[in-house]
């Protein structure tokens, strides 16, 4: 596993660092320190490799996100706490270059989105649920919600990952996404 370890790692400084198409193999087992056989007992191809990264990118994210709700003591507030912690990822050097910018093209969309929903809809799934237990979201099927709130963070990723000015993007989605998740709240009774 340290060999793997090695090339994954060696593979996303590279990656994050000129991109999928200027990288080659032999820069990759050079700086893993490991022999092309190596690699090739551990990956079948440097797209396979990629894909290695950019699932240790996703689960890097939703780690983030699972920790950054984790030391927020408002059960009311984990949803917002959530999708900010998943923006701030967006912002990532890394992140951006490589799960946002390359992986749906080297992997293709459905296997982008795909590795993207394995590691977050879950969280997102969870955040909803307990949101709508705690009276925050009005009570509905969690699926559709998830599944259309995961397709508009990852629109807002894009854009984000896509901005000329960053961190401008970063506040302008962070402030239009706690709109929408204000919207979702149980109508007021009187």
């Amino acid at each position: 596993m340290a060999t793997r370890a090695a090339l994954v790692r060696a593979a996303r400084e590279l990656f994050a660092a000129r991109g999928y198409a200027a990288v080659g193999t032999t820069e990759i087992v050079e700086r893993a320190g490991v022999t092309r056989g190596a690699m090739y007992h551990h990956f079948n191809d440097k797209r396979e490799l990629f894909r290695a990264v950019y699932e240790e990118l996703e689960a890097d994210s939703a780690q983030h996100v699972g920790e950054a709700v984790a030391r927020e003591p408002q059960a009311e507030r984990h949803l917002e706490v959530g999708l900010d912690a998943f923006l701030d990822a967006c912002l990532d050097p890394a992140h951006r270059r490589i799960s946002l910018l390359e992986a749906p093209s080297v992997l293709g969309y459905e296997e982008w989105r795909g590795i993207g929903a394995e590691f977050s809809l879950g969280l997102l799934r969870a955040a909803l649920e307990a949101a709508m237990n705690i009276g925050r979201i009005e009570r509905q099927p969690v699926d559709p919600l998830a599944h259309l709130l995961l397709g508009a963070l990852a629109e807002a990723a894009l854009m984000l990952a896509r901005a000329e000015e960053p961190q401008r993007a970063r506040q302008e989605v962070g402030e239009t996404v706690l709109r929408l998740v204000a919207g979702l709240a149980p109508p007021v009774t009187r």
